[in-house]
């Protein structure tokens, strides 16, 4: 370890014109033709190929001569346009209203929508009375109940959150919300159709309205393709060290709506690309692989596919470094397996201390939140990396280019390649 610590003293320090090259890709992963690099307009695909040609471009090379590792799944798409009206008001999608991603298909020109009270959750009588209200022609209206979740705790939160799910089980939901939206993508999708609506949207006076709603919703056998990439070694070596970055996000949700994924991930993956434009440049003692996984935001499906379907012995990786959410870092950065691997946590920060690369660097244990985590479950030691800062723009419409200050992305770049420098130089 002594040994390890003394080389920091001697380690270069690089030019910093990384972050440049790194906005315009990110600029780019988040234009409206990528479509939110998700599963409608084939978004995912036009990222891959842009990906793939980046890396040959620079002069990295490919196993098996291709840059692809496809695979599939089932996904849950919004593919056509999507409306929803209240009391006559157009709401806007993504701002206004998001649609579950398990939601069905689902339309009707005249849905009347109650709203259940703290007396309908704690007099039964209540509910009976608006349940019966609402049943009134019901079957050519259109029945649905609004639950606005904020307004209750404790007990009575649990007992509306119950109640809510009773009812979703034969009628449409709605969800009035204070809060952001936080979408998410789906493998299936639920039997009746669920909906979260602004409550600033529509007239919160009323404890009925009448809305439209035109939902669009397939389950598709989706293909996706991880991108793989690699420099060798300086002199021929079987060991490798991985940069590694999920490239895909939720994409659109129906043709208007689309979720740019700024900081996760534009921001790792165009910090992956400057790393593989170095190593080109700067080859090192191990090979040097670069992942860009697919599949990650439908709950790590790519890593997963990789580990179990590896270009070559897992066993051969001395270390994996994960990069996610890299778009800022004025409040540093936190490493997620830090407690599962101190002592290249140890060098990890003690890089950090002495150049000053971020303002912190934060040790938190074991999770399954990113690419890294089927690595460790194979036994490859690994570092999932995000950077913190004033940006919490996250699974939103929000989360754009423009949202992104690269406080720390030349930071981080030189942190990476000292740390990589270091764990390998051990062998």
């Amino acid at each position: 370890m002594h040994k390890i610590l003394h080389l920091l003293f001697f380690l270069p320090v690089l030019g910093f014109a990384q972050v440049e090259q790194g906005r315009l890709t990110a600029e780019k992963l988040c234009s409206p033709s990528f479509h939110g690099r998700g599963y409608v307009n084939g978004g995912d695909s036009i990222a891959s190929s842009f990906i793939a040609d980046e890396f040959e471009k620079m002069g990295c090379q490919f196993f098996k001569n291709t840059p692809f590792q496809p695979f599939q799944f089932k996904v849950n798409t919004f593919s056509n346009n999507m409306a929803v009206s209240v009391n006559g008001k157009v709401l806007v999608p993504g701002k206004e209203f998001v649609v579950d991603p398990s939601c069905p298909m689902f339309y009707k020109d005249s849905l009347r929508v109650f709203r259940i009270t703290t007396d309908d959750l704690f007099k039964p009588k209540s509910l009976k009375n608006k349940i019966s209200q609402a049943s009134i022609g019901g079957s050519k209206a259109g029945v649905s109940f609004a639950f606005h979740f904020s307004l209750w705790k404790g007990d009575t939160l649990k007992k509306a959150q119950e109640l809510a799910k009773s009812l979703g089980s034969s009628m449409p939901i709605i969800e009035l919300t204070d809060t952001k939206f936080t979408w998410s993508v789906s493998q299936e999708q639920r039997q009746f159709a669920l909906l979260q609506v602004q409550s600033s949207a529509l007239d919160a006076s009323l404890d009925e309205w009448v809305f439209k709603v035109k939902i669009d919703a397939k389950v598709v056998n989706h293909t996706a393709r991880n991108v793989i990439a690699y420099v060798p070694a300086k002199k021929k070596s079987k060991n490798y060290f991985v940069f590694s970055a999920h490239y895909d996000h939720l994409g659109q949700m129906g043709q208007e709506a689309y979720f740019p994924g700024g900081n996760d991930n534009a921001s790792g993956t165009a910090l992956l690309l400057e790393m593989a434009r170095y190593y080109v440049k700067n080859p090192s003692n191990v090979n040097i692989v670069f992942i860009a996984f697919a599949g990650e935001e439908v709950g790590l499906l790519g890593s997963k596919y990789y580990t179990e379907n590896p270009v070559f012995p897992l066993k051969d990786i001395q270390f994996l470094f994960n990069l996610d959410i890299m778009g800022s870092g004025e409040e540093g950065a936190t490493v997620v397996n830090a407690t599962l691997f101190p002592e290249q946590f140890e060098v990890l920060k003690s890089i950090n201390e002495k150049q000053q690369y971020l303002p912190k660097v934060a040790s938190r244990g074991a999770a399954a939140n990113s690419d890294h985590y089927f690595f460790t479950q194979k036994g490859v030691p690994a570092f999932f990396m995000y950077t913190m800062g004033p940006n919490k723009h996250y699974h939103d419409v929000y989360d754009t280019y423009e949202e992104l200050s690269f406080n720390k992305f030349n930071g981080i770049y030189q942190l990476l390649i000292d740390f990589e420098k270091v764990i390998c130089w051990k062998r």
